[in-house]
């Protein structure tokens, strides 16, 4: 059974309290609509500042109830495809991202898709880097804004958050309460400019629920290997965060002492930044599928 959900009045906060659009079992093909980050408010480059209700933006399509959801478990989200619209757009301006102490007002620059190329200009065809921005369960407490980013997920603007790859989640709240949205047709890490190719789009996907892991954030897993996402008011604390739940993780599945796993995890892991634009900063620590391999780690 393929269950659809259309993108409706979305969510612009994660919370317990947000009255459910779905109910979905495991294992069922769901594909979710969604808005572009500006809910499809900017419609030319010349949209000005006060036209844009800026209490919309990055909205969220959500939540959804998944069946079995408990908290204290793990919900695996497996992401089979992503499909964009036919444009996208692109922004930065004054105090917006790493370059806005030197920009003026602000920027808008609609950009076409040309099969699998968002076209930039007669000289640049962008090859498509699809990604999901927002995506994330429930908090364990209050309402958190879409676009701050969390243990929850939310706003985590991951590169590796793409067709073929696998979330996990904590759960904190029953049903799990999940959303997505933000999508880009590409996006470099950093997010530097404070937006990517912002497009709307759908995602298919399929939901697991795990009581055999234990997680305190967001991991991420691919044929390449798997990653601890961890988002704090620094990068540089995201990326101790990282580093530090990654070994503490591994260290559930291998032989190896304190001394030994931190030195193999400096000869093999990468510290990798995914955005540094939020409220939050995001940091990612990354581990070779071959490592896991080598452990007979087959659990995720």
């Amino acid at each position: 059974m393929v269950v659809q959900i259309q993108r409706g009045k979305p969510i612009y906060a994660f919370s317990k309290d947000n009255k459910p659009v779905a109910h979905v079992k495991p294992g069922e093909e769901v594909i979710i609509e969604t808005y572009d980050c500006f809910e499809d408010q900017v419609a030319s480059e010349n949209t000005s500042y006060d036209s844009i209700d800026w209490d919309r933006v990055n909205p969220a399509t959500g939540p959804i109830y998944i069946d079995g959801a408990e908290p204290g478990k793990v919900l695996a989200v497996h992401i089979d495809n992503i499909a964009v619209k036919s444009k996208g757009v692109l922004a930065t301006g004054k105090d917006l991202g790493t370059m806005g102490h030197r920009l003026d007002g602000l920027s808008f620059k609609i950009a076409p898709i040309e099969g699998d190329h968002v076209i930039f200009n007669d000289k640049v065809k962008i090859p498509f880097r699809k990604m999901i921005g927002v995506i994330g369960v429930a908090p364990q407490e209050g309402a958190i804004n879409c676009g701050t980013p969390g243990a929850h997920g939310g706003n985590m603007d991951t590169t590796l958050i793409t067709e073929n790859t696998t979330l996990y989640f904590p759960i904190y709240h029953q049903g799990a309460l999940f959303g997505l949205g933000d999508m880009h047709a590409a996006m470099g890490d950093g997010e530097i400019g404070v937006s990517g190719v912002e497009i709307a789009g759908s995602a298919t996907v399929r939901f697991e629920i795990r009581d055999d892991l234990s997680l305190s954030t967001p991991m991420l897993s691919n044929e390449k290997g798997i990653a601890i996402i961890a988002s704090e008011s620094t990068l540089d604390s995201a990326a101790q965060q990282s580093v530090e739940k990654m070994i503490h993780f591994l260290s559930d599945y291998v032989d190896l002492s304190l001394p030994d796993l931190t030195m193999l995890m400096s000869a093999i892991g990468d510290v990798q930044i995914s955005q540094i634009v939020d409220p939050k900063r995001t940091a990612r620590f990354s581990v070779p599928r071959w490592f896991l391999d080598a452990y007979g780690i087959k659990t995720i």
